[in-house]
Order: structure tokens, then C-alpha cells, then sequence
């Protein structure tokens, strides 16, 4: 192995990791406001990581559990990645809700000088999440790649291990999102059915009792739950592309996807330095011109780097195509979710005038909205696939998948903005700070929703051309030339596939649902019972509601983890390889359009509230805007909880069913 071969993605991650540092530093830099801000911060920051350290208690003797189970039927060698694999995610997801609980107060005080201070401050803090995340990834799939290839002969054996890494990085994004989307859901909906439409209270109105719950659970969810989930499909979709160059004539196919990854790490960085914003309506056109330079730099860099290697089995030319195929659907992919999601176009504005008809049409018409959102996505990955096949073949299509996911830094970066400034805008409604700077706040929050929005969209797409390029490796692994849709065992692996992602996001909406009904007792108890709450003379309970959505979520995330872990392994044992290859392309295919469509639609039905409460359409307290309400508390638990974990669900099955390809090739009962 030589040296200059992992020189790039290792000084890529440490750059990355020094730039997370650096822009934490000036995030703590930052005034903090007063007393009473920081009182505010120190409830959410207690309740993020009382709820972080409980979540990676819970899941601790499940992970050792898994670690000996792939050490005693695979091999020990990929036990330890599946386990540096755990540590990575968890790691990048703490890293990242750290500064968020931090930032969010600084962004308030920041917010009394005005829109600009506020947004760089709140940007700062989420590059730190984007940037640690995307250093963490790279180092550990090179670290890991140098590690092994000084043990092993074949480079085949060198990357049977990484899947293990894969793996173990996608059980925590599974289990991120499932606890971390119970949560934060549970306490949003509680709070706005009792607070909001029973009470007629403003949101963040430091009078309801779930307030802090529901600003605690955007870290666990929109910042830890995000950073996992991205986290893993970027290392997981790297691996699956060199994965697919051992398909290919030489060792560079192997290590290509690890430098473009690189090249995309580095782009991002320089790209978050063209942050910067002057009237509001210009926050959102400050990210895309972050996210265009990146993607230019990574052309860019690639270029370079293609032309500099030696004559290949595939043209320079051809990998630079796929390269560009997997920049372009990035950007395509941001610029629709904002389309359907954002308060600028027709489609929110449209959810919102059905609103004044009631909460029924508001319902139906977001409902639409997001299974019409499906269309486009589909399409231009689609289109993707085939350009990036007929340029380079089937590891066109891996390297694509790679080349999208390598830009995650800058992607996170203004995904995790979003939660800072939800947060900021609640500080600065439960300290009283005053009308202009809960504008400012408002304003930031409100592009917050739309890049949270963009951003699961770059997330879904990521996670289907991710798992195709693993479902491509698993066939590789089982030697299956084809998959004959004929055959009985084919198609009943596809059916449970397909069914799989309901049963799941199911799962999630019920516990929701009970987590929900329990915050809102608590809710309406404490109105009831603690006198002087209403009038402000008196202070809610807040540390009752963090522990009942805590306990409520890690209750309920056991059964949708262990069906995403056993249900493939069941299929696979008990019908083969070829039924379990039928069940990936369901997965696959049914979760990509669900998740898609609940992500949509609860963003549509939140931002239709938003602007509302604007002004338009009656305003707050108006019937539309309870009707709005309603709609977006319908959403909630589709586009924070149930949508975002089919990421990780997708992702898990081709996982678990790639480390256990060998086992289950020999093992298989072949009861059809």
C-alpha cells in the first residue's frame, strides 16, 4: 500500500476535523446573552444530553450483542469495524448536538444586532456538525482501508471488513432516527395540540410545560438524528463503490471513490465560506451559492485528479461523467424539495388557502402534494442511473452515488442550522426578548424549515442510489447473475420487502401517537393543577415532559430496530439468496417513494402554517390557522420521524444482508 494513496482522504478528514474546531471556537466565542437566555439554553442542553446518554445506554448491549454474533459467524476483523463503525456515528451525532445546544442561545443574543450577526452564528454552528461528520467519515473508511490491507493479501478480504463499518454505522443512524424522531415528534405535537389550539398560546410560549421537550427534541432528532443518518449513507455509499471496483481491472477502481470522496470534503469546506446574506429573502440564495461552489470545486478537483491517473480500463472522461451525474442531482434534488416545501412557491400557499375550508382540506391537499412529490425525484434518479451506467457500467452508477454523497459536509452544514435557529427563536420568546429580534429569529427559522426540508430530500435520494450500489455489491457477493421475477421465492422476498417500510413507519406513527397522548395529559394536568401557570405567575414543570418523551421514545424504539435487523436475516435463512435479493429491491424501491412522500407532505403542511401565521389567510388564531395547526401536527411524526428513518431502514437491510451474504449463501434452508 502506498503512502500517497491514502495521503488525500486522511488529510481531507483531519482538515475537516481542524475546521469543525476552529468554527466551534468562534461559536463559543460568541455572548451567550443573560441570565435568564442562558437558564433557558442550560434546560435544553441538560435535557438533549440526558436523553443522548440514555439512547447510547439503551442501545449498548444490543451493539455487543451484534459484535459477538459477527464475530463468531463472519469473522472478528469485521466485529471490530461494525463496532468503530458504532463509535464514528454516535461520535459524529454528539459532536454535532453539542454545538447545537450551545449555539442556539448565541444565535439569540446574536439576533439583537440583526439578520446577518444571527445567521453567522447559526451557520457556524452547523458547518461544525458538517464538517466533523464528513472529516470523521472519510478518516474512518481510510484508516480502516490502510488497517486491513497490511493484514489481508486480497483487496477483496481488505473490504469485506468496511461493510462491517457500513453496518455498524447504519444500526446508530437507524436507531438515532427512530429514538431521536419519537422524541422530538412526541413533544412537538403535544405541545402544539394543548398549547396552540387548546390554550391559544404562541408557540414557544414559556407558559406550556412541553416547551423545552420540544426544543430539546430538534437536537435529538433534526441535528444528532440528521448528522447519523447522513454520516452513514456517506460511508456506506463510499464503501459500496469500491465495493463495486473489485469488479473492475485494476486496484485504482478500489480507491477512486475514496479520493473523489475527499475532493468533495475539501470542496465543501471552501464552499461554507461563501455564506453570507443581506435582506432576508436572500438566506436561502447565500446556501445555494455555497452549495454551487462546492459542487464547481469538486468538479473541479476531480478533473485534475482523473487526467492525472494512469490510462484505465474506463476512460477519464467516462468517471468525470459520473461525477458530474452525482453533483447534479444533488443540486436538482435541493432545488425541487424547496419547490414543493418552501413558503416562496405556489404549492404551500395553496395547502394554506385550504386551510380556511377546514383542517380536512388542508389535509388532503398536502397529502397530494407530497405523493405528487414523488414524480421528479424518481425521474432524475432515473435518468442519473442510466447516464452514469452507459458512461462507466454499473460502477458508474456506485461512483455517482459516491460523488453525491461526498458533498454531506456542506449539505449538513445548512441542515443543521435549522434546529439552532428553531431553538434560538424559542430562547428568545421564553426570555421576552423583543418583537424585532423574534422577527430576525423567525425569519432564520423559517429558511430553516425549507433547508431541513431540502436537505431530507438529498438525504432519500442519497439513500436509494447508496443502496442500490450495496444491492449490486450483494449480488456480486452471492454470485446472482440475475433475479428472475418468476420465481416464488423471488417474489415473496419482493412482497415483504415492499411491505416492509409500511409496517415500519407504522411502528413509528403509533408511537408517536401514545408518546403524544402522554405529553398532552401531562399538559393539560399542569394547566389544571398548578395555579398561576396561565397567568405567567407560576412555573411549568418542564423536566416532566423531557422525561416522558425520553422514556417513551427509547421504549418504543426496540421493535422497528429489531424488525429492520431480522426480518432480511429471516428471509434470507429461511428462502435464500435469491428471495433476499427480491426483498432488497422492494425495500428499496417502496421506501424511496414513502419516504419521499411523508417527508414532502409534513413539510408542506408546517410551512402552510407558517405562512399563516405570517399574516395571510386570517392569521394566528384564526380557523385557518387552527385548521393549519392540525395539519401540521399530522406532519410532524411523517416528516421528522417515520420518513427520515426509512433512510436508515433502506440502508440497514442492504447492510446487514451484505455482511451476512456469505453465511446465508451456505446456511439457507431453501424452504420454497
Amino acid at each position: 500500500m502506498a503512502i500517497d494513496v491514502i495521503t488525500l482522504p486522511l488529510g481531507a478528514g483531519i482538515l475537516a476535523l481542524l475546521y469543525a474546531a476552529y468554527l466551534a471556537f468562534r461559536v463559543m466565542r460568541e455572548p451567550a446573552g443573560d441570565s435568564k437566555m442562558q437558564d433557558i439554553a442550560k434546560a435544553i442542553q441538560e435535557g438533549a444530553n440526558a436523553f443522548l446518554f440514555r439512547q447510547y445506554k439503551t442501545l449498548a448491549p444490543i451493539v455487543v450483542v451484534l459484535f459477538v454474533v459477527i464475530a463468531y459467524v463472519v469473522n472478528f476483523n469485521t466485529a471490530v469495524a461494525f463496532l468503530v463503525g458504532v463509535l464514528s456515528s454516535a461520535l459524529a451525532g454528539y459532536v454535532g448536538m453539542q454545538i447545537s445546544v450551545r449555539g442556539n442561545v448565541r444565535v439569540a443574543e446574536a439576533a439583537k444586532k440583526g439578520l446577518k450577526p444571527a445567521l453567522g452564528v447559526a451557520f457556524k454552528g452547523g458547518a461544525v456538525t458538517g464538517m466533523a461528520l464528513a472529516g470523521l467519515g472519510i478518516i474512518g473508511v481510510a484508516v480502516l482501508y490502510v488497517y486491513y490491507s497490511g493484514i489481508y493479501a486480497e483487496t477483496s478480504q481488505v473490504l469485506a471488513p468496511l461493510v462491517g463499518y457500513g453496518f455498524g454505522a447504519s444500526l446508530i443512524s437507524l436507531f438515532a432516527r427512530v429514538g431521536g424522531g419519537i422524541y422530538t415528534k412526541a413533544a412537538d405535537v403535544g405541545a402544539d395540540l394543548v398549547g396552540k389550539i387548546e390554550a391559544g398560546i404562541p408557540e414557544d410560549d414559556p407558559r406550556n410545560p412541553a416547551v423545552i421537550a420540544d426544543n430539546v427534541g430538534d437536537n435529538v432528532g433534526d441535528c444528532a438524528g440528521m448528522a447519523a443518518d447522513v454520516f452513514e449513507s456517506f460511508v456506506v455509499t463510499v464503501i459500496a463503490a469500491m465495493l463495486l471496483g473489485l469488479t473492475m481491472s485494476s486496484l485504482a477502481f478500489v480507491e477512486i471513490p475514496l479520493a473523489v470522496a475527499a475532493i468533495g470534503v475539501i470542496s465543501g469546506i471552501i464552499g461554507s465560506l461563501f455564506v453570507n446574506v443581506g435582506p432576508v429573502k436572500k438566506i436561502m440564495s447565500a446556501f445555494y451559492r455555497a452549495m454551487m461552489v462546492s459542487a464547481l470545486i469538486m468538479l473541479a478537483g476531480c478533473y485534475v485528479y482523473f487526467t492525472a491517473l494512469p490510462e484505465l480500463a474506463i476512460p477519464a472522461t467516462s468517471l468525470l461523467t459520473s461525477v458530474i451525474v452525482g453533483v447534479v442531482i444533488t443540486l436538482l434534488l435541493f432545488m425541487i424539495s424547496e419547490y414543493y416545501t418552501s413558503t416562496d412557491h405556489s404549492l404551500v400557499k395553496e395547502v394554506a388557502k385550504a386551510a380556511k375550508t377546514g383542517s380536512a382540506t388542508n389535509l388532503i391537499s398536502g397529502l397530494a402534494i407530497g405523493m405528487e412529490s414523488t414524480v421528479l425525484p424518481v425521474l432524475i434518479i432515473i435518468v442519473a442511473i442510466i447516464i452514469s451506467f452507459k458512461a462507466a457500467g454499473l460502477y458508474g452508477v456506485g461512483l455517482a452515488a459516491a460523488a453525491m454523497l461526498s458533498l454531506s459536509g456542506i449539505v449538513i452544514a445548512i441542515d443543521s442550522y435549522g434546529p439552532i435557529t428553531d431553538n434560538a427563536g424559542g430562547i428568545a420568546e421564553m426570555s421576552g426578548l423583543s418583537a424585532k429580534v423574534r422577527k430576525a429569529t423567525d425569519a432564520l427559522d423559517a429558511v430553516g424549515n425549507t433547508t431541513k426540508a431540502t436537505t431530507k430530500g438529498y438525504a432519500i435520494g442519497g439513500a436509494a442510489l447508496g443502496a442500490l450500489a450495496l444491492f449490486v455489491a450483494y449480488s456480486e457477493e452471492t454470485r446472482l447473475l440475475s433475479i428472475n421475477l418468476l420465481d416464488t421465492p423471488v417474489v415473496v422476498g419482493l412482497f415483504v420487502g415492499a411491505l416492509l417500510p409500511f409496517v415500519f413507519s407504522s411502528l413509528l406513527m403509533l408511537a408517536v401517537g401514545r408518546a403524544a397522548f402522554e405529553i398532552v395529559e401531562e399538559v393539560r394536568r399542569q394547566f389544571k393543577e398548578i395555579k398561576g401557570l396561565m397567568k405567567g405567575k407560576a412555573r411549568a414543570d418542564y423536566a416532566r415532559c423531557v422525561d416522558i418523551s425520553t422514556a417513551t421514545a427509547l421504549r418504543e424504539l426496540a421493535l422497528p430496530g429489531a424488525l429492520a435487523v431480522l426480518v432480511p436475516l429471516a428471509v434470507g435463512l429461511l428462502f435464500g439468496p435469491e428471495a433476499l435479493g427480491g426483498l432488497l429491491a422492494g425495500v428499496i424501491a417502496s421506501g424511496l417513494m414513502l419516504a419521499l412522500t411523508m417527508t414532502t407532505a409534513g413539510a408542506v403542511w408546517d410551512n402552510a402554517k407558517k405562512y399563516i401565521e405570517e399574516g395571510n389567510f386570517g392569521g394566528k388564531g384564526s380557523d385557518a390557522h387552527k385548521a393549519a395547526v392540525v395539519g401540521d401536527t399530522v406532519g410532524d411524526p411523517l416528516k421528522d420521524t417515520a420518513g427520515p428513518a426509512l433512510n436508515a431502514l433502506i440502508k440497514v437491510v442492504n447492510t446487514i444482508s451484505l455482511v451476512f451474504a456469505a453465511v446465508i449463501v451456505s446456511h439457507s434452508l431453501g424452504i420454497i
